[in-house]
């Protein structure tokens, strides 16, 4: 059973990946594909008592264009960047990371409001977000892979543009196979580690824990 993980079926199965070769085309539109999606960490931090009178605005994370897709990406070797076929995202991977810290950081009870777009004129804060990695790397043996996830974050005060803390998040996990399944539960994995210090670091650094 994959904890944290739901699989919401757009199509018929995806055949089972033996071999990396027919990765680099993309599927054609009309290929039904089984589409994923990342859940939030069990090991959120929460603030004892109410929110503070703030808000705090999440702006999607900047990226290469390897990773501004919905597919997921592997690489086969460092100078490769190819797809695997017949799966995706729900969508593109910075939106998917973006999402999840909005969602981490509301179920925290820290903030009054926490959103991808200010309420009004602007918020108190802003959170800038380059993501960097958020790919399976094949491994030396060809049958298992090591998922990296990597974020440079910046809370950044609206009133003055000041940049309050900046910090980078990483994280790896390794997929015992190159099925789609194991696959993804990798990077559920490494995407929750991450998220889950974002979170506590966003709440310390702004003095809601």
């Amino acid at each position: 059973m994959m904890m944290g993980l739901r699989l919401l079926r757009a199509g018929v199965v995806a055949a089972a990946m033996s071999a990396l070769a027919g990765c680099g085309a993309l599927t054609d539109a009309t290929t039904p594909l089984d589409v994923f999606v990342l859940e939030l960490p069990q090991d959120l931090p929460r603030r004892q008592g109410a929110p503070q009178a703030r808000s705090v605005i999440i702006e999607v994370p900047t990226t290469g264009g390897a990773l501004a897709t919905d597919r997921i990406l592997i690489q086969p070797t460092p100078l490769q960047a190819q797809y695997l076929p017949g799966v995706s995202w729900t969508d593109p991977a910075p939106v998917l990371v973006q999402t999840l810290m909005v969602r981490a950081l509301d179920a925290t009870g820290a903030f009054d409001y926490v959103g991808r777009t200010p309420l009004g004129p602007g918020g108190d804060y802003a959170i800038v977000t380059e993501l960097v990695d958020f790919q399976a790397v094949l491994l030396p043996d060809g049958d298992s892979a090591r998922i990296e996830v990597q974020m440079v974050s910046r809370i950044v005060r609206e009133q003055g543009i000041e940049i309050v803390a900046s910090r980078t998040f990483t994280a790896s996990t390794l997929s015992p196979t190159l099925s789609d399944t194991d696959l993804v539960t990798a990077f559920n994995a490494a995407t929750a580690e991450v998220i889950s210090d974002f979170a506590t670091w966003t709440l310390t650094r702004l003095g809601a824990i």
